[in-house]
């Protein structure tokens, strides 16, 4: 994630007891599952999430050549699996260009999934999370499907309600260079799985033409995604910052049901002070889920760094404190567990 310089001048603000929401408790979206303590997109982070008391769990979508959802942060899988030391794989190395950046390494969609459930996931950010890699080699890539049936177990074990909350990645490559229509393939994923609108689930896209045609045809509760810098790639006159403005805002409520920004857009990225994008976004409506609450110095701003290395935790309970304090919906995190404690000390 991009990194925001915070003045430490208000660090003693930052140090006030958090009060209780004053509707409900936000929601808490397991990034990628419990990517703090388990490779991301595993079952296994999965599970830990929801056993961490969740109420969303976010898998990256990707596709296979025969058509199939899996879970994974990007197309280019040498970041979270054991591909590029398997090598009877090697034929499948490319070079492609995604939304304006060349990549190479192997990609998803060259795979089927057999091919792809051979490989194992390792931990994506080995230096952040050097824990983590004591997993390395034990998960398969999951697919949405199972992923589906995970969240249905759990419900059945533990009697509440678990969410989901997908993002199509690359969609607009995907369709346009691939052939792969994605809003077809998730359509009709969640119909044969039988999950209906109003189930607890959003669908996430950081594109604007994907999320109108699955508005279109769909009554899925749809979130848009936005980024710091740039605009959406199918959208190149379009800028990510210009939809965080009140105009901006209204014409994104024509076709979504809420915003997944960078969390910098909801706290001043000089004073920690919040701005007024969750108070223009509910008044229009719209849900408001910023990203991405994490605990170690390697994620956090200079100024909440504390002594060690970018694996040790640095003072997130400020940065995350003034996130809650911002009246925001709900917030994706890396941390469930030290999440819902934060959240319990201010009931």
């Amino acid at each position: 994630m991009v990194r925001f310089a915070f003045v430490t001048a208000l660090t003693a603000l930052m140090l006030a007891p958090i009060p209780a929401m004053a509707n409900s408790d936000p929601l808490i979206i397991a990034h990628r599952g419990a990517s703090g303590d388990r490779p991301e997109h595993t079952l296994a982070a999965y599970e830990l999430a929801i056993d961490q008391g969740a109420d969303y769990i976010e898998p990256d979508l990707v596709v296979t050549k025969d058509l199939k959802l899996v879970s994974r942060h990007e197309n280019e899988l040498s970041g979270t699996t054991d591909v590029a030391n398997r090598e009877e794989f090697e034929h499948l190395r490319r070079e492609k260009t995604i939304d304006g950046q060349r990549v190479a390494g192997w990609f998803a969609e060259d795979f089927t999934l057999a091919e792809l459930r051979t490989l194992r996931a390792k931990e994506r950010v080995p230096a952040s999370r050097p824990a983590n890699t004591r997993y390395n080699g034990l998960y398969q890539v999951p697919t949405f499907k199972e992923i589906v049936k995970l969240v249905r177990a759990k419900e059945a074990e533990t009697g509440r309600k678990i969410g989901l909350y997908p993002e199509l990645k690359h969609p607009n490559f995907m369709l346009e260079v691939e052939g792969i229509d994605m809003v077809d393939l998730i359509l009709r994923e969640l119909r044969d799985l039988g999950i209906e609108p109003t189930d607890p689930i959003f669908i996430q896209c950081f594109e604007v033409t994907t999320l109108r045609r699955l508005n279109q045809r769909s009554d899925y509760k749809l979130i848009q995604l936005i980024h710091p810098e740039g605009g959406p790639v199918d959208e190149p006159d379009m800028r990510y910052a210009e939809m965080v403005t009140p105009s901006g805002l209204e014409e994104l409520a024509t076709y979504a049901d809420g915003i997944g920004p960078w969390l910098g857009y909801v706290l001043d990225p000089q004073t920690m002070a919040q701005t007024t994008l969750v108070t223009d976004a509910k008044a229009l409506g719209l849900k408001v889920h910023p990203w991405t609450l994490r605990k170690e110095n390697g994620f956090l701003p200079a100024s909440l760094q504390g002594e060690g290395g970018p694996a040790d935790d640095g003072q997130w309970r400020l940065l995350w404190g003034a996130a809650i304090k911002s009246g925001a919906d709900g917030f994706f995190t890396d941390n469930v567990k030290e999440f819902v404690g934060l959240v319990g000390e201010g009931d």
